[in-house]
């Protein structure tokens, strides 16, 4: 009884330290393939091209792609992948995404990477991604990563503009 005492009284404890804990190693994205199926014995998803962009993991600062380590907001257009100069959501303006107005074929959804949480854009921004043709979903960046591969695995046209994971507001 005195053991399960003691782990309830440093239960506080324990999650206050788990929030505070941010991911200092590259962190891997979590598998694409599904737990106890078939498709366990023929993996199509690790098989991608070489020319192919994937993304392997992320840190605070960056993220990892096809093994190469990048620090920074990324933006990638269909194979392309571009440094980008936002360090935060609020530097994100139409000026940073007007590579847009220029790319063809045009990437049929964009997906905003917001950091470490889903934070809302800015009306404009949203009316003139609407503009060039595409639309928009914003999430977090470990989410939107993840779904920029298997966007891009599928064969779709598809771009993403990243903020590092450590970007909270």
């Amino acid at each position: 009884m005195a053991v399960r005492q003691r782990a309830v009284a440093t239960l506080p404890t324990l999650m206050r330290a788990l929030r505070k804990e941010s991911p200092s190693i590259p962190q891997r994205l979590p598998s694409l393939r599904r737990g106890f199926s078939l498709y366990d014995q023929v993996n199509l998803i690790d098989n991608v091209p070489e020319d192919q962009l994937r993304f392997q993991g992320y840190t605070n600062s960056g993220f990892t792609v096809n093994g190469v380590e990048y620090e920074g907001s990324l933006l990638c257009v269909g194979n392309l992948l571009l440094s980008w100069t936002p360090k935060k959501i609020s530097d994100i303006t139409i000026d940073s995404l007007s590579i847009f107005q220029a790319v063809r074929p045009i990437p049929e959804i964009l997906i905003l990477g917001t950091g470490r949480y889903i934070q809302p854009v800015d009306p404009e921004i949203r009316k003139f991604i609407r503009s060039t043709g595409m639309k928009l979903e914003a999430i977090d960046s470990r989410n939107a990563s993840s779904t920029y591969n298997i966007l891009n695995e599928e064969g779709r046209i598809v771009a993403a503009a990243l903020l590092p994971y450590g970007v909270s507001s």
